[in-house]
């Protein structure tokens, strides 16, 4: 494990901790470190096995691929395996390629396609090869006719219905086709009718002849080719019959050259069918696939077909959406890719699945954030405030990173710092009570002045002309932010709690933000982080990237 990954890894897990000071976190990481150091295998189990392979001359060039499905955006999960290949290849001076599993060409699209490149590009890795499944379907068609010449794959003139009966379960062994024994010649004339055309979608499938009393049930003659006239988007209408995936997946690892084929541990029952199809097909250069646990995020979606559910039912604006977990949606929401490749450094890799909590994801951004955003006032609900006493026309005030902010008599407050009763303990503005404004001096609150339907319309505070500097007599336990009304600019700020979107259509932002561009981040004191999304002809919008803090669960 390098130290860059272990310190990662160990400040996640600390910054995890509510209400550590980021003292006793420094102090916990160095502690940790040491014992993290002595886990190593338990975080790197891969990179542990490619070391092995290559000193033992097993692998003389490492070869990875990331293989994605294009019926979908990718998700922060598919991030997860991004990283894993990629940077075990750029460590081991190897190559990683980029291949599309394009064998279901109704769920398939160019759209989908780009997508992914895009994606792969921006969280800042690049391909050796760009390759297609499809680019082999007329090798995985020799392959398909070389396992029926020696006997070891038929066609099965079955309906779906009844192929997934005899199956059986796990408690009992699967019963044989009544076509299994069907002549080699016999399979190879209807293998090239279905490739021709002469069938129907459902008529007939190429099933390996495996074992069907066999304990696991992937290698109960598993069917490898079904017939579907559907027009594939890259090979148009030459083929209407397509692979499965098992079939595809291990030999074009092989076709490639792929010496490590990293998958998750769902197909960890299927690596024995991976290696009996290689086997049986003469692969001289065997690919070693090696299962690991997928990411998953507690109240977090990431099931394409649910995804898919909430784009076509209109739920979400699109795949691109804030609230998906797409990377386009964490893109556009404001995470950067450097985040989201050390949120995938820290969780490291490991065989056991567990949800890993959304706040560690948040925390990464947090972090880059704070050390790179600027700071200004942002006020989703603004209250008016009027000074009774301030008789200082404007005032400047001196803010953090040399920011220049205006008091005069008129100034918002948020509606979420004023309780007219408050409970216990509170210490923001009440009547009656005293909180310093932020980088000024203290109000106290005298009125409280309503609408004729009992809505607030202002409140009426005073102002303690000497608390500017704040001497020990001044001290008070309420801070609050504020903005001129004069000075303050309207904007539309829009928050994402789970699966809603709350949008501020009134709220006000300090007017140095008009200097930041589209894209550009900042920090909202006491409220959060936000990424610019419009400046246009006065016209001004910002998105929320994660708050300032976890404060609660959240489910796409």
């Amino acid at each position: 494990m390098d130290p860059t990954s272990e310190k990662t890894c160990i400040h996640g897990i600390l910054c995890f901790i509510s209400g550590f000071k980021k003292s006793s976190i420094i102090l916990g990481f160095k502690k940790l470190s040491l014992v993290m150091a002595e886990k190593e295998l338990q975080t790197n189990f891969i990179k542990n096995i490619i070391i092995d392979d290559i000193k033992s001359n097993k692998t003389k060039k490492l070869i990875t691929r990331f293989p994605p499905e294009p019926n979908g955006y990718l998700h922060i999960g598919h991030a997860k395996s991004i990283c894993l290949n990629f940077e075990l290849a750029k460590e081991f001076g190897g190559q990683c390629n980029l291949r599309f599993d394009d064998t279901n060409p109704e769920k398939e699209s160019d759209e989908y396609i780009k997508s992914i490149q895009e994606d792969v590009k921006w969280l800042g890795f690049s391909w050796d090869k760009l390759c297609f499944a499809s680019d082999y379907f007329d090798q995985l068609y020799d392959y398909a006719l070389k396992l029926i010449e020696k006997d070891l794959a038929y066609v099965d003139s079955q309906t779906g219905d009844q192929i997934k009966q005899s199956r059986g379960t796990l408690q009992e062994p699967g019963i044989n086709s009544p076509y299994r024994d069907r002549s080699v010649q016999e399979n190879l004339t209807l293998f090239k009718d279905m490739k021709d055309g002469k069938f129907p979608d459902g008529t007939h499938v190429l099933r390996l002849k495996i074992d069907m009393k066999n304990s696991n049930i992937n290698m109960r003659d598993p069917v490898i080719y079904r017939i579907k006239h559907f027009r594939h988007h890259r090979t148009q209408d030459k083929w209407c019959i397509y692979p499965m995936y098992d079939f595809t997946h291990c030999l074009s690892d092989a076709i490639e050259g792929i010496t490590h084929s990293l998958c998750t541990l769902e197909f960890e029952d299927h690596r024995i069918l991976y290696d009996w199809i290689i086997d049986k097909c003469d692969i001289k250069n065997k690919p070693r696939q090696i299962e690991f646990a997928r990411l998953e995020l507690e109240n977090c979606v990431m099931s394409k077909r649910k995804l898919n559910e909430l784009v076509n039912n209109k739920d979400v604006e699109g795949w691109d959406d804030p609230r998906m977990p797409t990377i386009s949606g964490l893109r556009n929401k404001g995470f950067t890719a450097k985040s989201i490749r050390d949120f995938c450094g820290r969780i490291g890799i490991t065989k056991k699945n567990s949800e890993i909590q959304f706040s560690v994801l948040e925390n990464s951004i947090r972090e880059e954030l704070n050390e790179s955003s600027p700071r200004a006032f942002g006020i989703l609900k603004p209250l008016k405030v009027k000074i009774i006493n301030f008789d200082e026309g404007e005032r400047q005030i001196e803010a953090s990173n040399g920011r220049k902010l205006i008091l005069s008599n008129e100034i918002f407050i948020d509606e979420d710092d004023f309780m007219e009763s408050p409970p216990e303990k509170y210490f923001r503005l009440y009547p009656g009570n005293t909180v310093r404004l932020k980088y000024a001096c203290n109000i106290t609150c005298k009125n409280v002045v309503k609408n004729n339907d009992g809505s607030i319309d202002f409140l009426e505070c005073e102002y303690d002309k000497d608390s500017y500097e704040l001497t020990k007599d001044k001290k008070v336990k309420g801070i609050i932010h504020w903005l001129d009304q004069k000075s303050s600019v309207q904007s539309v700020i829009q928050n994402f709690e789970g699966a809603k979107k709350v949008t501020y259509d009134k709220a006000v932002v300090e007017a140095s933000i008009l200097n930041l561009k589209k894209e550009n981040n900042c920090q909202f004191e006491r409220v959060g982080y936000y990424k610019i999304n419009n400046v246009n002809n006065g016209s001004h919008e910002c998105y929320q990237i994660v708050t300032l803090k976890d404060t609660s669960k959240r489910k796409v």
